[in-house]
């Protein structure tokens, strides 16, 4: 039985979630997009599979974009109506978090260099495939980003492309204080006349309540084990080889102090044994690393021991910096720009990214630091992004602990 996002959330009310009523408004319109999706008037001449909106009401739907704190229950939402509107017709639906979507944008302009107008040749080819986009954590940092997304907008919404998004900030807000931002406002434009923008202003995170919104998918989510400096990662290491792969081919023989490639480039492992790695830290996020890498390893493997994590962040310094070193600063007329950040930030700012890759793909995650894990980032630059990290984070640590992942003690 096919049933409709508010059908879905009614039902998922009455026995795994809350019924918030700060989100009925957001529902309501994924409601009312739904049903316009599939209304009975779509066009009488296309196939009957074909039930999508006619072409006749191309530019005048609108999509949805939900904003708000952290854990108020924007991805659920998004997840139901994407649920229910692939259930009828998953071919011409995307579904995926904003980073990944922009790591695509960037492979294709790769791909299509030498075209007249490659960003326009995606947007199209883009909008014969998908008329239904689903982005999840929206949100601009890098001026290559904001520069191009107006264009590539323009030619996705105006191919009648449909957007359903999530993100912590308004549409108004988007990029703000940003390099150029002036070249990112023709975004902000076509954003707000394309969505309904919606508020998920409650006061409840979910993820760290009782409840957890997030564990109801059908593929559930991935755990987490934080490891305390004086438990040993080695120990977890071998405990997660042993659980998995009880019995070693020459294949899947742990190595230690090794080196695996990943996006064209060699980083060292501390441990590696069929799909469990073992990193350190500075591996990972104290070098040149992108969201790519990150994707990466997130589909090579299914658990990932991070250990040796500093406490991130750290007082805020002012630095001048020349025009387009970095992202998310101020610029001014004179074409120097003031940054205020920690020195911690730039590994604090590819932490974040891990973390949402491997949370995106239900990766294991196991942590090993030497402070709590709600000490792990206290001040800095990036104390309104990390507060996402840390509901997350804590988020797979309950789910773990409900679903019995880990459960000894490692000395």
């Amino acid at each position: 039985m096919i049933l409709s996002p508010l059908t879905r959330y009614i039902t998922l009310c009455e026995s795994h979630i809350v019924d918030d009523p700060a989100q009925h408004q957001a529902i309501t319109a994924l409601e009312a997009l739904y049903q316009l999706w599939f209304c009975p008037e779509a066009d009488t001449n296309a196939k009957k599979s074909d039930s999508t909106i006619s072409s006749s009401k191309i530019g005048r739907v609108k999509g949805v974009y939900l904003w708000g704190d952290v854990g108020r229950g924007k991805t659920l939402l998004m997840d139901i109506f994407y649920q229910a509107v692939s259930e009828r017709q998953a071919d011409q639906v995307l579904r995926l978090h904003f980073h990944r979507f922009m790591a695509m944008v960037h492979k294709k302009l790769n791909q299509t260099s030498g075209k007249g107008d490659p960003l326009l040749y995606i947007a199209r080819e883009l909008a014969a495939e998908f008329r239904l986009i689903c982005f999840d954590e929206f949100f601009v940092a890098d001026i290559g980003d904001a520069i191009l997304l107006g264009r590539l907008f323009d030619a996705l919404f105006n191919s009648g492309v449909v957007l359903v998004a999530t993100s912590n900030i308004p549409i108004h807000e988007l990029y703000k204080n940003g390099l150029q931002r002036d070249r990112f406002l023709p975004a902000i434009a076509l954003l707000q006349t394309f969505n309904h923008e919606i508020h998920l202003s409650g006061q409840v995170d979910h993820r760290l309540s009782i409840y957890n919104p997030s564990a109801i998918s059908d593929e559930g989510l991935a755990g987490l084990t934080y490891l305390p400096s004086q438990q040993t990662p080695q120990v977890m290491f071998e405990h997660l080889c042993a659980q998995r792969y009880s019995r070693f081919s020459p294949q899947l023989a742990p190595q230690t102090n090794t080196r695996v490639r990943i996006c064209q480039r060699d980083i060292p492992v501390k441990g590696l044994c069929g799909s469990i790695a073992w990193f350190e830290f500075s591996a990972l996020c104290q070098g040149p690393r992108s969201a790519l890498d990150y994707i990466e390893i997130a589909e090579r493997f299914s658990h990932v021991l991070v250990s040796s994590v500093p406490r991130l962040g750290g007082a805020v310094r002012g630095w001048i910096r020349a025009r387009g070193t970095e992202d998310g600063a101020l610029a001014t007329t004179t074409g120097e720009r003031q940054l205020a950040y920690a020195v911690e930030d730039d590994p604090a700012r590819r932490f974040i990214s891990l973390v949402d890759e491997l949370y995106d793909q239900k990766v294991t995650l196991v942590l090993n630091s030497q402070c709590a894990l709600d000490e792990l980032y206290q001040e800095g630059a990036l104390k309104f992004e990390f507060r996402r990290t840390y509901s997350r984070l804590v988020e797979m640590q309950r789910f773990s602990e409900r679903t019995d992942v880990q459960h000894a003690s490692y000395s």
